[in-house]
């Protein structure tokens, strides 16, 4: 079916990209505008890919002639919630002479990365650059020379409100299916109304319903085959949609929640291997070797496993992929590959394969045949005006490759195309079968319209299937029937910044409040990690002390936990070799507690966080947090210490939760408190507790 998906909620000056699905590159596709409003003077061009721009607020609907029939595509556009504002770098930040440089690009989320694109002017004491963004604090990046040395960083705050959110549940209730929208305002906004969309893949009508407030009501027997709702919630600014989908079990409708994340997902512990570096110093890495180290991962407690690229490709990291459907020759064949998968499902490991679809490596032959102006790959790349070149390449063909950052070496897909979008879906159809997950990488470089018939495609064969977003930083659009998984940048840079003792431990509770703020869904599941294969080394820049402290954060805060390859072997060099002789078996074993502790206690996997304010000694308090995980059946004390030295820390004496209650904690902390973490007793003996690291306590 060619229907181009769900309703698309958006905002003025934020074009939505709108497209056939599951495409015949060699059938026709024409869209036409049918409904707009009043003052909108927008059209559509004659592509069968378009990028709808609203230009008032208000409903647009579009129909798309395919070859099996016309579609009809809703298309809600709120008002802009982008106010004008202009980052700045001081001359003086900045080791070079403002009279030698002649030209600063400008690059962050706000353009996605793209160099060329926004351009900085000199004042005389700054250089500065323009943009519209919505409320939220905003980073960028100046690339002096359009080069990264030198290079700033900036950012910049537009007050306002943060998004709202909504969750929709159904039920039966007599002949009727009640649909419930239970929206919240943002942390710091109004609260918000919700507008209810059906789906235009349905046969279900707008004569089938009625609203009335929070609650949309329709005749059960007016489900015969899938049938979805949709609602979005809009107080000051407008959230993320959410779903419920009806169908017929037997007799009675059955209700699910496409959007959600698999139930297995939450009680996950996920195991990062950078393929080529595992098996250590002296062996070529291959996947018999890794299969001969699965023991390892059983030994660990992890059950699950990101492994870099496996596809060929000319460089280690596995990025820059030459052949998208086959495994690479230095690390074994199809058949080896499918042979680790089978010993991990043995072990009991669900096994994530990186998913790289926003580019190729330039030595692909498709981009080679592009590049030398073979008709049927023109149109397989992005392309931009010679004027925002910022390579030293003499290109072939006219103006240059579209690419993120600097990475010349690597262009981007262009899913204008048809036959881009027909060559990705074969992508996933090849190795979706043979894996439990995709990491999809530069998550943000690829349309949201992609991938929303990606997870449409895969739900409906493997339900259980992991869809985990590299946005960075964090993007929530791409929770919108897209990712089960999102990457958590705010607590990733805020453990780095209390590692490095710029912030109080007490800053991990504001990046954990940051996703309510973005306007996360209350149930969307964040990765926490202190590293991966593209940042440098917790270890290397914060030291073993705080690295201890952090890793605990990320296994003891809801969500799922990344352990990065050697993390827990003292590994420093980013993409370094695998420390298999020469390893830190203490942090091995500190690391294999944890997964152990979190795997056994469900108040550490969910539930909710309530930061604690105790009383601390021997070390500077900036160095501690304290936080009870609370669930309906336990009730666990988590205190974790950053510094070099030991903590003594006290809960009596007036310690209060961050909101001023009385966390009533029990007050027998005198001389028997064993750490759940270590099995150790770590009471003071004179109301406190003692902690080197972490400790966890069970307080009920």
């Amino acid at each position: 079916m060619h229907h181009p998906g769900p309703p698309r909620f958006t905002h003025v000056g934020d074009a939505v990209e709108l497209a056939p699905r599951d495409p015949d590159p060699a059938e026709t596709y024409r869209w036409r505008v049918v409904e707009r409003p009043a003052d909108s003077d927008l059209t559509v061009g004659d592509a069968p890919v378009v990028h709808l721009a609203p230009d008032v607020p208000g409903v647009y609907r579009l129909e798309l002639d395919a070859p099996d029939g016309t579609h009809r595509q809703t298309v809600r556009a709120f008002p802009d919630p982008r106010r004008p504002v202009q980052f700045r770098v001081d001359a003086a930040a900045v080791d070079a002479a403002p009279d030698a440089v002649e030209r600063v690009s400008v690059i962050g989320p706000f353009n996605d990365f793209e160099m060329g694109l926004t351009r900085a002017t000199f004042d005389g004491d700054a250089w500065t650059a323009a943009a519209r963004l919505p409320p939220g604090t905003h980073e960028a990046i100046f690339a002096f020379d359009d080069a990264f040395d030198p290079y700033a960083r900036t950012e910049v705050t537009v007050e306002g409100p943060g998004r709202p959110r909504v969750r929709l549940d159904a039920d039966r209730r007599g002949d009727e299916v009640v649909v419930t929208a239970d929206a919240r305002p943002a942390p710091d906004g109004a609260d918000p109304s919700v507008e209810f969309y059906l789906d235009g893949r349905d046969e279900l009508t707008d004569d089938d319903v009625t609203v009335s407030g929070d609650e949309l009501r329709l005749p059960a027997d007016a489900v015969a085959g899938r049938t979805r709702v949709h609602a979005v919630p809009v107080a000051d600014r407008h959230g993320l949609s959410d779903t419920v989908e009806l169908g017929r079990e037997g007799g009675d409708v059955a209700v699910s929640r496409p959007a959600d994340a698999p139930a297995w997902v939450e009680d996950a512990t996920i195991y990062q291997i950078f393929v080529r570096e595992f098996a250590g110093e002296t062996v070529d890495a291959t996947f018999a070797e890794l299969e001969r180290r699965v023991p390892y991962l059983e030994h660990l407690g992890v059950d699950t496993i990101w492994l870099t690229p496996v596809c060929e490709s000319p460089t280690r990291h596995g990025y820059h992929i030459t052949d998208l459907f086959d495994t690479a020759d230095d690390l074994g064949t199809r058949a080896e590959f499918e042979s680790l998968v089978d010993r991990l499902h043995e072990a009991g490991v669900r096994v994530v394969f990186d998913l790289v679809i926003n580019h190729t490596s330039r030595d692909h032959p498709a981009y080679q045949l592009h590049e030398a102006g073979v008709p049927e790959y023109e149109d397989l790349y992005e392309r931009i005006p010679a004027e925002r070149d910022t390579s030293d390449v003499d290109w072939s063909a006219d103006g240059a490759p579209g690419v993120l950052f600097n990475w010349w070496s690597i262009p981007n897909l262009n899913y204008d195309s048809l036959r881009v979008r027909e060559w990705m879906l074969d992508v996933v159809d090849e190795w979706a079968p043979v894996v439990d997950g995709f990491r999809c990488d530069v998550a943000w470089g690829v349309p949201h319209g992609f991938w929303k018939e990606v997870r449409d495609r895969l739900k409906r064969e493997q339900a259980d299937f992991l869809l985990l977003d590299e946005t960075v930083p964090r993007r929530p659009a791409f929770a919108e029937n897209e990712f089960d998984l999102h990457y958590d940048t705010d607590l990733y840079y805020a453990l780095r910044d209390v590692g490095t003792g710029e912030a109080p431990a007490e800053a991990v509770f504001d990046a954990l409040a940051a996703s309510a703020h973005r306007g996360y869904p209350d149930d969307a599941v964040h990765m926490r990690y202190v590293e991966n294969h593209d940042e440098d080394r917790y270890l290397a820049e914060c030291g073993p002390d705080a690295l201890r402290a952090a890793v605990a954060v990320t296994f003891t805060f809801p969500g799922v936990p990344l352990v990065y390859y050697g993390q827990e072997r003292g590994v420093t060099e980013q993409r370094g070799r695998m420390k298999w002789h020469d390893g830190d078996a203490d942090l091995t074993d500190f690391h294999r507690r944890l997964v152990s502790l979190r795997a056994a206690e469900p108040a550490l996997r969910a539930g909710s966080v309530d930061p604690l304010s105790p009383t601390v000694s021997g070390t500077d308090a900036a160095n501690v947090a304290a936080y009870e995980r609370t669930t309906d059946e336990d009730r666990l004390l988590v205190v974790v210490n950053f510094g070099a030295e030991a903590a003594t820390v006290r809960f009596d004496g007036g310690a209060t939760t961050a909101d001023g209650a009385d966390p009533t904690l029990p007050g027998e902390m005198q001389t028997d408190r064993k750490d759940l973490l270590s099995g150790e007793n770590v009471a003071t003996g004179d109301g406190g507790v003692r902690v080197e690291d972490c400790v966890v306590l069970r307080l009920s």
